[in-house]
């Protein structure tokens, strides 16, 4: 009876504060359209395909801004998930359960580091070695959309290595033993049995990761340039990832947020970026955590 009365307590407990959470982010999302109105009636769909933002002229186009925001990502997905599912198929796979607690510590402890250490460290180290790197190109600083990506890649990989991690030891071992008694050897069995069984976590893993990528400011506002207005002559060129750029939360976390305040159509439309932002973490975010569970459901 004590125990059913503890359940009973425990299951109230954390029900009550699912719904407060959930509530919350209602709340949230109705204060942000409600706030953004103006912009929205001002420019309509254009604010999400607009490639001009001046305040003072009130105009108001996000484009850049999505663009740079996805060319981060590419770039730190590109770098950190080969690295991150790699590392997971060695600790998982090769390592004893011993040395697999100790390397994904090891890697798990990166995440820890603060965001802005990792932008200093860009500033300081990341940012004059992509200048150098690239110089042959011309570009005019270190402080690009590459130099972003790159540092936003570090701080996503110990994501990526730990969820891809935990999805490659959901793979029952007996289906290991029965690759290996079929005469697979033992790249093999990783290949066409555990990465196999595994897509749906590692799929997941990578958007978790992009997910974080997208939302992440301080570490990318220090080395990225925020130069608004950069819409590339050519949408799929690699030119624009040694340019200076903007991505939508570095610009929300610019001095234009306070210089907004006082203009009601200038603050709907920092509000409307909040939204954007929002609405793109969350649905990358839901995907990868449908995608999680789903093996686990089945």
């Amino acid at each position: 009876m004590t125990g059913r009365r503890r359940w009973s307590l425990t299951k109230w407990v954390s029900g009550t504060f699912s719904v407060f959470a959930l509530l919350a982010l209602a709340a949230l999302l109705v204060l942000f359209i409600r706030q953004s109105l103006p912009v929205w009636r001002q420019e309509g769909w254009g604010f999400l395909t607009g490639k001009r933002w001046f305040y003072r002229q009130e105009e108001f186009g996000l484009a850049p801004m999505l663009h740079g925001t996805v060319a981060v990502a590419l770039v730190a997905l590109g770098l950190a998930a080969p690295l991150g599912i790699g590392a997971a198929i060695f600790t998982a796979e090769f390592l004893s359960t011993r040395l697999r607690l100790i390397v994904k510590v090891a890697i798990e402890l990166l995440a820890g580091i603060p965001s802005v250490v990792y932008g200093l460290l860009g500033i300081l180290l990341l940012r004059d070695w992509v200048y150098e790197a690239m110089e042959r190109f011309e570009p005019l600083s270190g402080d690009t959309l590459l130099t972003g990506g790159i540092l936003l890649g570090v701080m996503i990989l110990p994501t990526i290595m730990t969820l891809s991690d935990d999805a490659l030891r959901t793979v029952p071992a007996s289906q290991r033993l029965a690759a290996r008694a079929l005469g697979l050897n033992s790249t093999e069995t990783v290949l066409h049995v555990s990465l196999r069984q595994a897509l749906p976590g590692l799929v997941a893993a990578i958007l978790l990761a992009v997910g974080r990528a997208c939302g992440e400011m301080i570490a990318v506002f220090l080395v990225v340039g925020r130069q608004d207005n950069q819409w590339p002559d050519k949408l799929f060129s690699a030119k624009p990832l040694l340019e200076a750029g903007q991505t939508l939360s570095t610009k929300l976390g610019s001095s234009e947020t306070n210089i907004a305040y006082g203009d009601p159509l200038h603050w709907a439309a920092m509000v409307a970026l909040g939204l954007v932002l929002l609405a793109l973490v969350t649905f990358i975010t839901a995907i990868g955590v449908r995608l999680q569970r789903s093996p686990h459901e089945t």
